[in-house]
């Protein structure tokens, strides 16, 4: 089986490149901005933004310093430039991101705004070497202690619960660079690219702490139904999933026009950190993501490198996944479970499946805690599922897999054969 990512690194540079850009640069220090660490800009720095868009466009540019802000909007023809020790800083009270039309957990609903915020913007950028600061930690610790409140009457807390803005939102954008930046410490999910065409996300460092308080739900990167998307020589270290492949859930998910397909998406030579729960995680809402492929990239985790969330009450296709040239060590290879979180019927009679197909792990040679599972709801199916030249030194040897149509050639687990558990006379 051979699965061909058709995204053209070179066709989407040209693309880029293609956009009609306003060279002029706005140093928000010229235009009213304070270098004051300790006062909320965000006021100022809209003006900045607003006199770009104006003037026909232009780059923002944020010099040396600490800028704290709430949520910011960005407008056609603007851009986003962080220099060398350049920080924008998110507030940590939640009146100063306003709550709007908005996209979160493959819903389309009211929610707050992100800190960087870039709707309908063509051709929008985040470059240079500086930094945009979530600042989450007092909302961690607003989740946890509500989850501990919670906990005690055995009642669950969701994620939009306590009020929690993300780092970056971009909305039906086209042509999009994300090059050279740190984004860290968000309140909520990291980035998050929804209903996006032409996407490269180059040389950032995205992390979020576990220690001393864990960042919860602050993936990495969200793909949420997006196409032609290239993530390459990053570092992903959040306390959450590192690429995340979404799109919408519900049983009737799939038959909405808000939601959709996340397809053409090439992810590689990335470093995976520790505190990831997943390095490729299709899913907790996804409907079809097709032709997606992970290659020639290092994982320091303790979680699945392939990550196949199946939802009863979803319909999911899954199909044309590559995963190759993975070196490290990471918890499992492979991880095809049952996902029930927030599990809703709608009221509905229907009995949604999944359908996972043309599924390729090869060239993997890892430590492990196990190989992993492969093992979904009773209705879903498997076919032309893949396992190829893969070595792990496991710690523990179990193996789990319910479905006779997954191939496993030469893989061996501390040094000696595996076959597939779900084969007959073994």
């Amino acid at each position: 089986m051979k699965i061909l990512v058709t995204i053209s690194a070179l066709a989407i540079s040209m693309a880029l490149m293609s956009q009609s850009v306003n060279a002029k640069d706005y140093i928000i220090t010229a235009h009213g901005v304070k270098n004051d660490s300790t006062k909320i800009q965000t006021e100022a720095i809209q003006k900045v933004i607003d006199k770009a868009e104006a003037a026909g466009g232009g780059r923002i540019v944020v010099p040396r310093g600490t800028f704290l802000s709430g949520a910011l909007f960005f407008k056609p023809g603007t851009t986003l430039h962080l220099e060398n020790g350049g920080c924008i800083k998110g507030s940590d009270e939640i009146e100063n991101f306003p709550l709007i039309p908005s996209r979160m957990e493959g819903r389309s609903i009211y929610y707050y705004a992100a800190l960087i915020n870039a709707y309908h913007v063509d051709g929008f950028e985040i470059t240079g070497p500086g930094m945009i600061n979530g600042n989450g930690l007092k909302y961690w610790k607003q989740f946890w202690a509500l989850r501990a409140e919670r906990a005690k009457i055995k009642k669950s807390c969701t994620n939009l619960e306590v009020h929690r803005p993300r780092l970056v939102f971009i909305w039906g954008c086209d042509n999009v660079k994300l090059s050279g930046p740190t984004l860290c410490n968000s309140p909520f999910w990291t980035t998050h690219f929804y209903q996006c065409k032409n996407v490269i996300i180059e040389n950032c460092r995205i992390t979020a702490p576990r220690e001393p308080v864990r960042a919860p739900s602050s993936d990495a990167i969200d793909l949420d139904v997006c196409s032609d998307v290239i993530v390459r020589d990053c570092y992903l270290d959040c306390d959450d999933d590192g690429v995340c492949i979404k799109g919408g859930k519900g049983v009737y998910a799939n038959r909405s026009s808000e939601n959709g397909i996340v397809e053409n998406i090439l992810v590689e030579r990335c470093t995976f950190g520790p505190n990831l729960h997943g390095t490729l995680t299709l899913g907790s809402e996804c409907v079809h993501a097709r032709n997606i492929e992970v290659r020639d990239c290092n994982v320091n985790t303790g979680t699945a490198i392939l990550r196949l969330k199946m939802r009863p009450d979803t319909y999911q296709i899954y199909e044309k996944i590559t995963v190759k040239n993975i070196t490290g060590s990471s918890g499992t290879v492979i991880d095809m479970k049952p996902w029930k979180q927030f599990f809703d019927l709608e009221g509905s009679s229907e009995k949604p499946y999944g359908i996972v197909k043309d599924i390729l792990i090869e060239n993997v040679d890892v430590k492990v805690k196990s190989l992993g599972t492969i093992a979904g709801n009773p209705d879903d199916t498997v076919s032309n599922f893949i396992l190829r030249n893969v070595n792990v030194e496991a710690s523990d040897p179990r193996f789990e897999c319910i479905y006779p149509d997954v191939k496993l050639e030469n893989v061996t687990m501390n040094g000696k054969p595996v076959e597939n558990p779900s084969l007959p006379n073994q």
